[in-house]
């Protein structure tokens, strides 16, 4: 009787272990992958905006009315882009950026049209850089929506994205900016944050990690060409993690609390309930390292404070000079003649000239071309 009251107990205590076991590798899930059935609704808001203002930019900027027909896939009609040295990302003029709402920094200090920092955060500088920046978004800002809600989502992206625009304007000078990576940056850097952050409940962490840094290089990249921001997207990234670990709770936790109650804890959930004693603390902590870098970033906009006086190589961050596109910040003057049906012009500072086979084009167009001639001579 003794030997079989013995056997019970045995066999109960394994049943307990296994259950234990199974309970703990329950806990574990893949970092990418769909959690739960939900309505992505913020994501798939943000990407159609992005798609949107990039068709009616290239609907306004009608390279072959503008350029006389000298454009990259004529076929395409007016969606047809610049040829490659006036913009390698296969997009439209710098002109045309402007009038859509691109940041240069006399036009939102000197001449206060801040109205800029709300458009530039949806502007895409050709498709490269449209295509790279949506396939980034609908995998990052996916999982974040599907893992924290629309909710957070939507915070992160949004001040992300403000806050990009503002770092941008401290910066950029007169080679016209857009920074609709800003955002995604902002994601990518919560998405960061929520891995480190929950990393014990998470499979496959170095997949993630190698996934996640892809994307930051590519992006990163795509910055380092004209008319993309990368101030703005090092602004987004750093708002990103710092909200991410405000804002980010612990999934699996989250779960836990909604079938359990936020009081009812078991032996199971004490590595949980730690990390849930530990999260106030750092949440107040990221929170006020973000309110002081938001308020100093602001201050120094309203103050008109021009930062690339304090970093010399900043410039290099931003735009990578070669002879195939043009990193130019200064004023340019140039003179034009048209003669065979040609169109040459000349950059007054370096005496270098261009010919163009077309006469009839926009002054807005003869400063692009100006300005593209008086910097990559």
């Amino acid at each position: 009787m003794e030997k079989s009251s013995a056997l019970d107990g045995d066999h109960l205590r394994f049943d307990l272990a296994d259950s234990l076991r199974l309970s703990c590798d329950s806990t574990r899930m893949p970092f990418f992958g769909r959690r739960r059935s939900g309505n992505t609704w913020v994501v798939s808001l943000f990407l159609v905006v992005q798609l949107v203002v990039f068709v009616s930019t290239m609907l306004i900027n009608d390279c072959p009315h503008r350029s006389s027909g000298y454009c990259l896939l004529r076929s395409l009609g007016r969606f047809s882009f610049q040829p490659l040295h006036e913009n390698p990302l296969l997009g439209p003029s710098a002109s045309t950026l402007v009038k859509m709402g691109a940041i240069q920094r006399f036009r939102v200090i000197p001449l206060h049209q801040r109205w800029r920092l709300l458009i530039f955060p949806w502007l895409n500088a050709g498709v490269i850089h449209l295509v790279l920046n949506l396939l980034s978004t609908l995998l990052f800002g996916i999982h974040l929506e599907q893992e924290f809600g629309p909710l957070r989502t939507g915070i992160i992206y949004l001040l992300s994205a403000f806050l990009g625009s503002v770092v941008s304007t401290l910066f950029v000078q007169n080679v016209p900016a857009v920074g609709s990576s800003g955002a995604l940056f902002g994601l990518l850097g919560a998405t960061l944050a929520g891995l480190i952050r929950n990393r014990k409940i998470y499979d496959n962490k170095l997949i993630a990690v190698v996934t996640l840094a892809s994307a930051v290089m590519a992006n990163f990249f795509i910055g380092l060409l004209p008319y993309v921001d990368n101030f703005a997207n090092i602004g987004g990234f750093l708002t990103g993690i710092l909200l991410g670990y405000a804002l980010l709770y612990n999934p699996q936790l989250s779960q836990l609390e909604r079938q359990k109650g936020i009081f009812d804890y078991d032996s199971k959930s004490s590595v949980k309930l730690k990390q849930k004693l530990d999260k106030p603390a750092l949440r107040i902590v990221a929170l006020l390292c973000f309110i002081a870098i938001f308020s100093g970033v602001m201050v120094a906009f309203f103050y008109g404070i021009d930062a690339s006086n304090y970093c010399c190589f900043c410039r290099y961050i931003d735009c990578v000079p070669t002879k195939f596109w043009s990193c130019n910040e200064k004023a340019t003057l140039c003179q034009t003649v048209v003669s065979d049906r040609k169109l040459t012009v000349t950059c007054m500072a370096t005496a270098e000239f261009r010919s163009f086979p077309f006469t009839n084009i926009s002054p807005t167009k003869i400063k692009d071309l100006c300005r593209l001639i008086c910097s990559t001579s």
